[in-house]
């Protein structure tokens, strides 16, 4: 569910002929005034028509598309890098760097099946392609969609898990994580489902026989319905599970710190004193790397939020309000916003990288030029002040 998805249904009572069908072609393209061939090799008459073409505001359309190319290169060189540095430590993996690694390969799905398309339709402006190939693209926009958000509830979820219930990690564990991926992946795929059933190639405008990849609704409350389940089922729902995760997972460090507190104070004798504070040492360490990775999901949660909430926001807004902006308005703030969910797709990479030291040493490790600065930052590793990095969530975890 992009910028320009959702759009009522147009009639096609309009007598357009297979030539005109293929004219949209010439009209995207730019071709005017000239000839051009139908798959049927009938010749088609390629001309302008300023009515049946619906001009836009070609301003707007550069910054969408700016945006777009941005948000796309950016996704794709930091998530390239996530995938590359979880290749190179494909050995010792644990739990949290096989979600980290399923979550990289989410985004770079949004940026190559969500992001581009996008793109792409806002240089073509109109849909270029046949109807199965609009359906396609729909659906693959929002099973992008619906991935993102469940992987990162799994990744949650497992984090829960390894805080509040450590020994059901104790079996098994990479086969359970894969378990928690594979359902994620089927449940998004079958949500996604009616998209192929809702989009298809209609005409713009009754008799215009001009072409693009709209939705279809039988009643008027339909397009309410879409918007409303897409919100709920991608955003308000699973931010509500999140919650509980994250709230359930602080009240058990709460419990943590809180006991750890009461076995210093209980301290009794030189020995039982060496016992116990050996004992704490040894809780502390695991809760430092569970805490770690618990703060690193977080954030990621957080920047998930923040990142859709506008987009959700408007949707809602277009839909159940009749005067606010409509898709096609000529609002920047309101067409921008609708481009900027994807973004967490480009933070996560950087998330990751805040959290670990040693995974901006494993990117650079694949990029020559950047070789001179991995030593920089390795001989700084071995300073004192950066010391502690060494125990991050990629080279300590065992959970």
């Amino acid at each position: 569910m992009m910028k320009s998805e959702v759009k009522q249904d147009a009639s096609l009572t309009g007598n357009c002929t297979v030539a005109d069908y293929y004219q949209v072609s010439c009209r995207v393209a730019g071709i005017l005034n000239q000839s051009t061939s139908a798959p049927d090799g009938r010749s088609i008459s390629c001309f302008h028509n300023e009515s049946s073409l619906l001009p836009r505001n070609e301003n707007l359309a550069k910054v969408e598309i700016a945006v777009l190319a941005t948000i796309f290169v950016v996704a794709m060189a930091s998530n390239l890098g996530v995938l590359l540095a979880m290749y190179r430590m494909r050995k010792k993996m644990t739990r949290m760097h096989i979600f980290i690694m399923h979550l990289g390969f989410t985004d770079l799905v949004v940026a190559l099946f969500q992001v581009l398309p996008q793109m792409i339709w806002e240089v073509t402006y109109r849909f270029v392609g046949p109807d199965f190939l609009c359906r396609v693209v729909r659906y693959m926009q929002l099973l992008c969609m619906f991935a993102s958000t469940y992987m990162l509830i799994m990744m949650t979820v497992d984090r829960y898990i390894a805080v509040c219930h450590p020994l059901k990690t104790i079996q098994q564990p990479s086969k359970q994580a894969n378990l928690m991926i594979a359902v994620t992946w089927l449940v998004s795929g079958a949500l996604s489902i009616p998209q192929m059933f809702i989009f298809s190639l209609k005409e713009v405008k009754e008799g215009s026989c001009v072409f693009d990849c709209w939705a279809t609704f039988e009643f008027d409350w339909g397009i309410q319905a879409y918007i409303t389940w897409t919100t709920l089922s991608i955003f308000v729902i699973p931010v509500a599970i999140l919650i509980v995760c994250y709230s359930l997972i602080c009240y058990e460090i709460y419990k943590n710190f809180r006991c750890k507190t009461q076995t210093r104070k209980s301290k009794n004798g030189l020995q039982n004193s060496q016992l116990a504070a050996s004992r704490v040492s040894s809780v502390r360490s695991i809760s430092r790397a569970k805490i770690r990775t618990v703060k690193m999901a977080f954030v990621i949660v957080l920047t998930y939020i923040a990142c859709w909430t506008p987009f959700f926001s408007v949707h809602m807004w277009s839909v159940w309000d009749v005067n606010a902006p409509k898709e096609d308005s000529d609002d920047t703030a309101f067409t921008i916003t609708m481009l900027l969910g994807s973004l967490s797709s480009c933070c996560n990479p950087w998330i990751y990288m805040a959290f670990s030291g040693h995974f901006i040493q494993d990117i650079f490790r694949y990029i020559p030029c950047c070789r001179r600065f991995q030593y920089k930052l390795r001989r700084q590793g071995s300073n004192g002040s950066l010391s502690c990095r060494r125990n991050t969530l990629l080279t300590k975890l065992n959970h």
